[in-house]
């Protein structure tokens, strides 16, 4: 059994007393010591998605409207409030963008990740165990970094401790929502390579969110693009890097700087992501598709297995561009 399977999750918000989907029939599946990219632009739906499995999204104005999300063999959704604390952190933790703002400005780094530890090992909330964190993570002078302040540390350091925050609760699944956003491109394939190296050493599985589909590559197994709420293309990393089907994430393919090519403007996905309460009928991506046909606003068209592996939402997915 997958340690993570959502099936068919639907989530509203309710706003000026109208319900606005957001998510819509998202299915995903996560095993054990693996990782899943989650793909798509600012507005898709990919970190509401996230949020969801430790239930994070408040409600109101959130609304859980069907599906399932089973962790660990547990349906997320049916969970009472004291069962969601041993979840949140025991078994799924979090990792932020920006953690300048995640971090609390006023307690020392030790002292935050020693209330994690507090929180779901207390027999292990000891300076020893703060170090050795520290360490896992690659935090150089561990024994004199955690008496450091969060503004006293870069940006590129400052995500390594909320990666040792969220790993002292030993999670079975590390969320990685826009860990890199924040920081420059060094700095963006060190915490990469990081994460990489702590799901091997770890055995844990990573959710990794973000709209950068050149970071992928190095470290998922599986990636899902998402587009307005809804899942429009999954496939083995390798596979869909190589080849891509669905038209969207050729374009975000498209849209990716390549060393390789003498270009003078990067290629772009004409229009934006449809707000919330305003999804076009039909394909949702048809307005801003190259290979939009009449058709394609009239009839949304269903996730299916095209290839052994490989599922797309779109009929003309193997149409020639």
């Amino acid at each position: 059994m997958p340690l993570l399977q959502i099936r068919n999750l639907q989530i509203d918000f309710r706003i000026a007393q109208k319900n606005m989907r957001a998510v819509d029939g998202v299915s995903l599946s996560l095993a054990a010591g693996k990782t899943l990219g989650l793909v798509g632009e600012s507005g898709s739906g990919k970190s509401v998605t996230a949020l969801s499995i430790a239930r994070l999204l408040a409600s109101p104005p959130a609304i859980y409207a069907g599906g399932e999300i089973v962790l660990a063999g547990r349906d997320v959704l049916q969970m009472r409030a004291a069962e969601l604390r041993q979840v949140r952190g025991g078994v799924v933790s979090y990792v932020f963008q920006e953690p300048g703002a995640s971090l609390n400005p006023v307690f020392r780094i030790g002292n935050q990740i020693k209330e994690a530890l507090q929180l779901h090992r207390p027999e292990a909330a000891t300076a020893a165990e703060i170090i050795r964190l520290l360490k896992l993570v690659g935090i150089p002078a561990p024994a004199t970094r955690v008496k450091c302040y969060p503004h006293e540390l870069s940006g590129g350091m400052q995500q390594r401790v909320m990666i040792a925050m969220a790993l002292a609760p030993q999670p079975k699944l590390l969320v990685a929502d826009e860990p890199t956003t924040a920081l420059d491109v060094t700095i963006q394939a060190q915490i990469i390579e990081l994460l990489g190296q702590l799901r091997r050493q770890l055995g844990m599985a990573i959710l990794l969110i973000t709209h950068n589909l050149g970071i992928v590559g190095d470290i998922a197994d599986e990636v899902a693009v998402m587009y307005a709420g809804q899942i429009v293309e999954t496939a083995p990393a390798r596979a869909l890097l190589q080849r891509p089907l669905h038209p969207y994430t050729r374009a975000l393919m498209k849209s990716v700087p390549r060393l390789d090519a003498d270009v003078n403007r990067l290629t772009t996905i004409a229009g934006s992501v449809p707000r919330l309460g305003a999804f076009p009928a039909g394909c949702r991506f048809h307005p801003r598709c190259p290979q939009g046909r009449p058709e394609c606003s009239q009839t949304s068209p269903p996730l299916v297995e095209v290839e052994s592996g490989r599922r797309v939402r779109c009929p003309f997915w193997n149409v020639a561009t």
